[in-house]
C-alpha cells in the first residue's frame, strides 16, 4: 500500500515539473498585434523574443514560404526582422519559430501594405472667372490599395462631390486617383477655399482611417469693368500747361492700368503703366485722344478722353522736319529754331524720357541736337521745349533709323545645268527695319518671285533677309540676266536710294547629247582599206571628244581625243566596237560603231550573173536584127510589106 502511494506521488511530481517548465518557456511578438499596417517606403521591424529559455534558436519564414524581403538580426533571446524599405514583397503573414532544446514555439503576425504618403493635389483647368465654367481636379498620387480610397471635394463647408474607388486592383501597384467637378464661380465664391480630402480605409475594425487633405484658396477673377478717367485741371489746355489724368477700373484681381495715345493711323502708342498720367509742358502736338485700359488675366476694358492743347503766339520750328530717316552709323543734326522770342531757353527730351544719346548745343534763337553715330537706340520722338518768359512751346521730330547700306547678294545653290533644279537666293544684308522690306527676283523681264516682309520686328537689330526660288534652267536661259531688286519704302529718305539691285548673267551648262558618228567610206571594209570615223556631240560648254575601243572584257581602251579617228591601212585585227564619248563637266554622252574588216578574195574564173545576162541578150538580139533586115529588103521588092504574108512565105 505504501509502495503504491509512493509511485503515485512520484508521477505527480514529474508532471508538475513538466508543466512548470512548459509554462516558463514562452514566445512574444512585437508589435503585439495579429496584424500591422506598413507604409510603402517606410522601415518596419518585427521583434520576436523568448522567455524561459537561456539559449533559444530563431527562424523566420512567411506562411507561403516566399522570400522574407528583409534582414534578420539575432541577439540573445531576441530576434528582429527588419524590412527597410517596405515594399509589395512584404505583404505576408510572417512566422517566428523559436526552438528551446526539445521544445518549439511559433508566433505569427500579418503585415498589410499601404501607400498614402502624399497630400492631394488641386488643379484648375483655367483661372476661375465669374460666370464661366471651370473644372477642378483633385488628385491623390501613389495610393494603394485604391479600392479603399474615398475622395471628397468641398467648397467652403459644402461638399461638391464624393467618390469611392471600389473596383479591385488587378495588380499590386501605386496609382494616382482623381475626382473632377465642373462649376461656374459666382461673386459669393470670392474668399472661399477648395478642400480636397482623401480617406484611406485600411483598417478592418473601427480604428480611424488614414486621412490627408489639401486646401486651396479660390481666387475668383472678374474681368475689368466700369473704367473711368478724371482730368485735372481740364481737357482744354494752353501750350506749356500740365495735365494730370487718373484712371480707375474695377476687377479681380485689380486691373493693371495702361495709358496710351491714339495715333493718326489708329494704332496705340504706350505712354505709361501707372494709374496717373501727368503731361507737363504740353504743346499743340500733344492734342489728341488718350486711352486708359484696365487689364487683368481674364479681360480688358478701356476709356478714352480727348485733350485739346491751344497754341501760343511765338513759334518754334524743328528741322529737318517732323520725321527724318537717319542712316545707322551716320550723323544727324536736329535743329530747333524760335521766332518772335528775344531770349528763349531750350531743353531736349524724348517723349518717353529715355536718354538722348546725343549732344546738345544752344546759341541765340537756335538749339541743335547732334546724334553721332546714329543707332537703333535713337528711334524716338525727340522734343525741343522752348521757354519764352512764362510761355512754353514744344516741337517734336521723329527719328527713324534705318539701314540699307549695300546691294543685294545673289547666290546659287550649285552650277546651272540644263534640266536640273537650282535654288537662287537673293539676300539683303544688314537691313532695318525689315518689316518694310520688299524683294523681287526677275529673270530677264519676267518676275520669278516677290516677297514682302510684313511681320513685326520684335527686336531692334540689323538683320539679313532673303528670298529663295527654285527653278529648272534651260539652254535658252544662257545670256539671260537675273535681277534681285530690293525696296525699302521709307518716304522720308532723301539722300539714300530707296531701292538697290544686283544682277547676274546666267550661263547654263548643257550635258552632252545628240552624239553621232559618221563613217567614210563604210563600216565594212576589205583588209588594207582606209577609213575615217568622225564623231560630233552637242553641249555647253562644248564637249571634249574621246575615242575608245571596247575590249573583250567590256572595258574601254582610250585611243584618241580627236574628233576624227583614221585608219590608213586596216587589218583584220582592227575589227571591233569603237566608242565615241562627248564629255563636259556636267555629263557624258556615248555612241558606238562596229567596224568589220574582211580578208581579200582569190582570183577565180567564173561567170557573174551580170555577164551571163549580157551574153544571152547578145545571142538573141543578133538573129532578130537579121530577120528585120531580110523582111525589109523583100518589102522593097514587092512594093508592100505584110507581116501575115511574110509569115506565110516563111
Amino acid at each position: 500500500m505504501l509502495r503504491k502511494m509512493f509511485v503515485i506521488f512520484g508521477v505527480s511530481d514529474i508532471l508538475w515539473m513538466v508543466f512548470a517548465v512548459s509554462q516558463a518557456f514562452k514566445v512574444d511578438m512585437f508589435p503585439n498585434e495579429y496584424k500591422i499596417f506598413a507604409q510603402i517606403g517606410d522601415s518596419v521591424s518585427l521583434t520576436c523574443s523568448a522567455t524561459g529559455c537561456e539559449s533559444p534558436s530563431f527562424s523566420w519564414r512567411t506562411q507561403i514560404d516566399s522570400p522574407l524581403n528583409g534582414k534578420v538580426k539575432n541577439e540573445g533571446t531576441t530576434s528582429m526582422l527588419i524590412m527597410d524599405p517596405v515594399s509589395f514583397g512584404n505583404e505576408h503573414q510572417y512566422l517566428c519559430t523559436v526552438t528551446c532544446k526539445d521544445m518549439k514555439r511559433e508566433k505569427a503576425i500579418r503585415v498589410e501594405i499601404y501607400s498614402f504618403s502624399k497630400d492631394p493635389e488641386i488643379r484648375l483647368s483655367s483661372p476661375p472667372e465669374v460666370g464661366k465654367p471651370v473644372t477642378v481636379t483633385c488628385s491623390v498620387p501613389d495610393v494603394y490599395p485604391f479600392e479603399r480610397l474615398e475622395i471628397e471635394l468641398l467648397k467652403g463647408n459644402r461638399s461638391m462631390k464624393v467618390q469611392e474607388f471600389l473596383e479591385p486592383s488587378e495588380k499590386k501597384a501605386q496609382e494616382t486617383k482623381s475626382l473632377e467637378v465642373t462649376f461656374s464661380p459666382t461673386d459669393e465664391d470670392i474668399g472661399k477655399a477648395l478642400v480636397c480630402q482623401a480617406t484611406l480605409h485600411i483598417y478592418d475594425d473601427d480604428s480611424p482611417p488614414k486621412e490627408r487633405k489639401t486646401t486651396k484658396e479660390l481666387e475668383v477673377y472678374i474681368s475689368p469693368k466700369d473704367t473711368a478717367v478724371s482730368v485735372n485741371p481740364s481737357t482744354r489746355l494752353q501750350e506749356g500747361d500740365s495735365v494730370t489724368m487718373t484712371c480707375t477700373s474695377a476687377g479681380l484681381p485689380a486691373p493693371r492700368i495702361l495709358w496710351s495715345k491714339k495715333l493718326d493711323n489708329g494704332n496705340l502708342q504706350l505712354l505709361s503703366e501707372n494709374a496717373t498720367l501727368t503731361l507737363i509742358s504740353m504743346r499743340a502736338d500733344d492734342s489728341g485722344i488718350y486711352v486708359c485700359e484696365g487689364d487683368n488675366p481674364v479681360g480688358k476694358d478701356r476709356k478714352e478722353v480727348k485733350l485739346i492743347v491751344q497754341e501760343k503766339n511765338f513759334t518754334v520750328e524743328i528741322s529737318p522736319g517732323p520725321q527724318i530717316a537717319a542712316q545707322i552709323g551716320h550723323s544727324v543734326v536736329l535743329t530747333c529754331d524760335v521766332r518772335d522770342c528775344e531770349s528763349p531757353s531750350f531743353s531736349w527730351r524724348t517723349q518717353i524720357d529715355s536718354p538722348l544719346n546725343g549732344k546738345v548745343r544752344s546759341e541765340g534763337s537756335k538749339s541743335t541736337l547732334t546724334l553721332s553715330p546714329v543707332s537703333v537706340e535713337n528711334e524716338h520722338f525727340y522734343l525741343c521745349t522752348v521757354m519764352c518768359g512764362q510761355k512754353k512751346l514744344e516741337k517734336r521730330i521723329q527719328v527713324k533709323p534705318y539701314s540699307f547700306p549695300s546691294d543685294p547678294e545673289i547666290e546659287m545653290s550649285g552650277p546651272l545645268v540644263s534640266g536640273n533644279p537650282v535654288t537662287v537666293s537673293c539676300k539683303v544684308p544688314n537691313v532695318y527695319p525689315f518689316d518694310r522690306l520688299e524683294i523681287e527676283l526677275f529673270k530677264g523681264e519676267s518676275i520669278m518671285m516677290n516677297k514682302i516682309f510684313l511681320e513685326d520686328a520684335s527686336k531692334k537689330a540689323l538683320e539679313t533677309k532673303s528670298l529663295e526660288k527654285t527653278f529648272i534652267p534651260t539652254a535658252e536661259d544662257t545670256g539671260n540676266v537675273l535681277v534681285c531688286l530690293a525696296r525699302l519704302p521709307i518716304d522720308e529718305m532723301e539722300f539714300e536710294p530707296k531701292q538697290r539691285q544686283s544682277t547676274q548673267t546666267l550661263y547654263v551648262n548643257v550635258a552632252p547629247r545628240d552624239t553621232t558618228i559618221s563613217v567614210s567610206p563604210s563600216s565594212i571594209l576589205e583588209e588594207g582599206s582606209s577609213v575615217n570615223m568622225t564623231c560630233s556631240s552637242n553641249g555647253l560648254p562644248a564637249p571634249k571628244i574621246l575615242w575608245s575601243r571596247q575590249l573583250s572584257n567590256g572595258d574601254l581602251q582610250p585611243i584618241s581625243e580627236n574628233e576624227t579617228l583614221t585608219f590608213m591601212s586596216t587589218k583584220m585585227e582592227d575589227s571591233g566596237i569603237y566608242v565615241c564619248e562627248g564629255i563636259n563637266q556636267v555629263g557624258i554622252s556615248r555612241k558606238e560603231v562596229k567596224l568589220i574588216i574582211q580578208g581579200r578574195e582569190s582570183n577565180k574564173d567564173y561567170f557573174s550573173p551580170e555577164l551571163l545576162v549580157l551574153y544571152c541578150a547578145f545571142f538573141l538580139i543578133i538573129p532578130a536584127i537579121g530577120m528585120i533586115i531580110y523582111f525589109a529588103r523583100k518589102a522593097n521588092m514587092t512594093g508592100s510589106y505584110s507581116l501575115v504574108e511574110a509569115q506565110k512565105v516563111c
